[in-house]
């Protein structure tokens, strides 16, 4: 501690270097953190998410293809499963087309049994059950908009000709997706007319090693039928909302391995420049008694906390910069996403590295050199 000041003195005498440095790690930090935490923070929504004994049913042909609702009761009858719940999308916005987040109706008569890990407690399940108009809302939403528990929101139809008016009587917490929207089906149907027709059927067995046995056997029942399904466990079925973001992923990892690569090497010539210009201060200290590990430590400690300097800067940016995409991007499968802690920390180790490497080499000749050779160069 007692070179403290002596090594923030160093880090201030070019404070041009010295920004110009903290500001190109940090702009590469800003990009590796970011591109980074998209893949990682839509894997942990994938394993935050889904349950190991969901399993969702829909038309072979696409989930734009509805299926009939009278499948319910045969898919009921295949041995392991528990639960059948239909699910309809309404699709519709609270204001204006860009307030959009996701909004389903759903069979209220077994919601509590086939999402008891969301967080909804059982007398807000008992009122989504009694309330024709009742709804279920996720915490982000519930923030976004400033919604409380009672009010009344109107959902304008975009895929549908009319709108719904509905009342929040609870939030989701827990596995929950945090931006999702649930009201009752028969709502829906009976302003629709009641069509019998659905778009997903979700289906909860009893334990997660029957899954591949029920999915065979709900595919095969349909099989050949007007409308042929596909199911798929819970967490292949939110997968496939990724699959379109997967290059994407694989390409944000690459470029942001590449930009602190980049930028670990101008860091480094920069570092040697600056080692370089004080060969003779270097010299002088040693000839005065400051030992060789004592000088590389310092030159070192001035190139770590410019790279985690750089890193903080980056890291807070990028944070920041995910929180308004993800805002923006509430009605979309990414619009959870955010900097995860372990990211952050990444970051900051990564940053700290880059100080740390970039100045090893430059920094260790720099202080082992003869004190003797040293000063005839720089004379």
């Amino acid at each position: 501690m007692k070179y403290a000041a002596l090594v923030l003195k160093n880090l201030l005498r070019s404070k041009r270097r010295t920004i110009l440095t903290v500001v190109s790690i940090a702009v590469s930090l800003f990009i590796f953190s970011a591109l980074v935490s998209v893949p990682t923070a839509a894997n942990q929504i994938l394993s935050d998410t889904a349950s190991s004994t969901r399993i969702a049913t829909h038309n072979k042909a696409g989930l734009a293809y509805p299926i009939p609702e009278a499948y319910k009761q045969r898919i009921m009858s295949v041995p392991h499963v528990e639960v059948v719940l239909a699910e309809s999308w309404f699709g519709g916005v609270y204001h204006e087309v860009y307030d959009e987040f996701p909004n389903l109706a759903v069979d209220p008569e077994q919601a509590d049994l086939m999402w008891p890990d969301y967080g909804i407690s059982k007398e807000q399940f008992e009122q989504f059950k009694k309330i024709r108009t009742a709804c279920l809302v996720g915490g982000d939403t519930m923030k976004r908009f400033h919604l409380h528990l009672g009010q009344q929101i109107q959902l304008r139809g975009t895929l549908y000709p009319f709108n719904v008016t509905l009342n929040i009587v609870g939030t989701f917490s827990g596995k929950a997706p945090p931006n999702f929207l649930l009201f009752r089906r028969d709502y829906l149907e009976e302003a629709a007319g009641r069509p019998g027709m659905v778009d997903n059927i979700w289906v909860k067995i009893d334990k997660p090693e029957n899954v591949p046995q029920v999915i065979a056997a709900i595919d095969e029942g349909f099989a050949n039928s007007s409308a042929e399904t596909l199911s798929e466990s819970e967490a292949a079925f939110i997968g496939s909302f990724m699959d379109q973001y997967r290059t994407f992923f694989r390409m944000a990892e690459l470029l942001g391995f590449i930009v602190v690569l980049m930028i670990g090497l101008v860091a480094a010539n920069t570092a040697a420049m600056s080692i370089r210009e004080r060969r003779g201060e270097i010299a002088v200290m040693r000839s005065i008694g400051f030992p060789s590990r004592t000088i590389l430590s310092m030159l070192l400690a001035e190139s770590i906390l410019i790279g985690l300097a750089g890193g903080i800067i980056g890291c807070g940016a990028a944070y920041i910069v995910l929180k308004v995409f993800s805002v923006g991007n509430a009605a979309g499968p990414l619009g959870s996403i955010h900097m995860q802690p372990a990211i952050a920390t990444e970051t900051l180790v990564v940053a700290a590295l880059i100080g740390l490497f970039s100045a090893l080499v430059p920094a260790s000749s720099a202080a082992r050199r003869n004190i003797v050779d040293a000063l005839r160069t720089v004379a």
